[in-house]
């Protein structure tokens, strides 16, 4: 079949910030980089994070060091988290803000010129740096100036299908350029993967309609190794009320900046659940907020309100200006008015497994960013996600282009891969008696994850869960048919069929690590194994493929510097 064919050094699948990072990095040491990306440049999730980026500076309490950073990160964690790699991230955060503000990136200052730095939930001290509610955008933006100013070729709407092998290593990838229909073949002697997450397994999620794990599952088809895919986090505040606004983001700088969480009794209820109110990390928090409702203590709406009405309203304005605006257009004046809110599907912390140099277990295959796993553990804190992808970006970056000095020549491309995926993509346009449009899959798949994966969890919920997505996997995938089949061009839903593969694929390693881990830790709370277990549970859960098989095994947690409590 034809396809285009391009070689490069260096592939990058994912534009957003690990993925452009990555990419800056990368091309310092003249070196053919290519960044790809399934949207148009500048839609990535990235933009969407608004609370901060965290980097243990010290402008506003000098008692802050990395120490206090990697300690609350650890403990944020719930102890899963592979602590060599937490301490690359908050040791190298600091650098990794100055260069973005090298980029152009402009935030927000103390009266003396310092980087202002404020709190978010789990931290000990007063460490996220931050543009108002907007710094994802503002980070954003500065590393698509700084690509531009590189010179670095970026392909928008372009879909990877599948990487490539040679061996026990990367050769290259297949991808479906969205705006031609046509086909490109890759060449490489280096890939990294920063696609991101797969927030779109749920009916209510913050993700864009992007996050639907592909880098996930191309890691594995291609003999990477995923682990930690329990822990899938819940926000605890997203807008409840009015429908067309459901699952929208509401930034944990509103609560940095004063919100208080109340219930339908008027009661500020965090005082019951943690000793750090509104601050506790995320996992409480939505844990306390879907306890609150479940007892009936809820709003009309099935959330909870969140109040920042006695904090003086040009404060609001200043410092929660999306938020601000977001419920403005909503009918909501936020300086006078409660929001309702309810926790969403939010980030995965499970993912690709990594080392320090973001090598994974596939030979010239490199993953940073939400892609991967170990750096967050079982909880994301708040602003560590801009630190992970800038830190972790930059360090996949400039291995990549260690990994392919070492590669005279580009590997050779296997046709019958190719020609495989070609087909497998072209079966989704052939003609089926009792063909399955893809957003009828999504919505069994929706309903599945909602009803029996979403914050509090059960071994019986879970296994009913896995026998119905294997039953989607088994009769619902094989039968989509995408209804527009007589061009390729532009094909939303041909994309949405492939997508849809990928979350299934995903969905299920969730729900198999869920029932595996007979224990609560972090995001994964399970209401019939309610305590944490340190003695027999300190360990991942990993997946590879095996003949095409699933298969599992447990690997100990990297603990370098802070012992948890047995």
């Amino acid at each position: 079949m034809f396809y285009e064919g391009i070689e490069t050094d260096i592939l990058i699948i994912g534009a957003g910030g690990a993925g452009l990072r990555a990419a800056i990095e990368a091309s310092k040491h003249n070196v053919d980089v290519i960044v790809v990306g399934k949207e148009l440049l500048g839609k990535a999730h990235t933009v969407m994070a608004e609370g901060g980026y965290n980097a243990a500076l010290g402008n506003i309490e000098p008692e802050d060091n990395w120490e206090a950073h990697f300690s609350d990160t650890v403990k944020g964690g719930a102890w899963l988290n592979d602590q060599d790699l937490v301490e690359a991230l908050v040791k190298e955060a600091p650098e990794r803000i100055y260069d973005l503000e090298e980029f152009g990136g402009v935030f927000d200052r103390t009266p003396d010129g310092k980087l202002m730095q404020k709190r978010l939930a789990g931290h000990t001290y007063p460490r996220t740096c931050f543009v108002s509610d907007y710094t994802g955008h503002e980070l954003m933006f500065s590393l698509i100036d700084e690509v531009r100013r590189r010179g670095i070729t970026v392909m928008e709407e372009i879909f990877v299908s599948k990487l490539l092998t040679s061996g026990r290593r990367v050769a290259g990838a297949v991808a479906f350029n969205i705006k031609t229909g046509g086909f490109i073949v890759f060449r490489s002697k280096a890939i990294v993967l920063a696609t991101g997450g797969a927030g779109r397994m749920y009916e209510t999620t913050t993700n864009p309609a992007s996050a639907t794990g592909d880098g996930k599952i191309l890691a594995l088809d291609a003999g990477a190794e995923l682990k930690d895919m329990e822990m899938y986090q819940f926000h605890p505040t997203s807008m409840v009320w009015p429908p067309s606004c459901k699952g929208i983001l509401v930034t944990e700088a509103v609560r940095g900046e004063g919100g208080i969480l109340l219930n339908n009794k008027s009661e500020r209820f965090m005082e019951r659940y943690h000793k750090m109110l509104e601050l506790a990390p995320r996992d409480v928090v939505s844990r306390s907020i879907w306890r609150e409702i479940s007892e009936g203590r809820g709003t009309p709406h099935r959330g909870v309100y969140l109040s920042i009405t006695h904090v003086p309203p040009e404060i609001v304005k200043e410092k929660l200006k999306t938020m601000y605006k977001q419920f403005v257009l909503a009918g909501v004046d936020i300086t006078k008015a409660l929001m309702e809110v309810a926790p969403s599907a939010h980030y995965y912390m499970g993912g690709v497994k990594i080392n320090v140099k973001t090598e994974t277990t596939l030979k010239g295959l490199y993953a940073a960013g939400e892609e991967a796993s170990g750096v967050q553990g079982g909880n994301r804190l708040g602003g560590n996600s801009l630190s992970d992808i800038q830190v972790f970006g930059k360090r996949a970056g400039e291995n990549a282009v260690l990994f392919a000095a070492e590669e005279e020549t580009t590997s050779p491309i296997d046709a019958k891969q190719v020609v495989q995926e070609q087909e497998r993509i072209l079966s989704l346009l052939a003609e089926k008696p009792d063909g399955i449009r893809p957003i009828e899959v999504r919505k069994q798949l929706n309903r599945i994850m909602e009803e029996y994966s979403g914050i509090a969890r059960t071994g019986e919920g879970l296994s009913k869960a896995l026998m119905e997505m294997e039953g989607l996997k088994e009769k619902m995938v094989p039968k989509m048919v995408v209804t527009e089949q007589d061009t390729l061009q532009f094909n939303r839903e041909l994309v949405e069929a492939l997508e849809n593969v990928n979350l299934v694929r995903v969905a299920e390693l969730l729900l198999r690590s869920a029932i595996i881990r007979t224990e609560s830790r972090g995001a994964h709370y399970r209401l019939d194994c309610p305590e944490t277990d340190n003695v027999n549970w300190l360990k991942h859960i990993v997946w590879s493929l095996d003949g095409g098989i699933l298969k599992h095994k447990f690997e100990p947690v990297t603990i370098t510097r802070l012992k948890p409590p047995m």
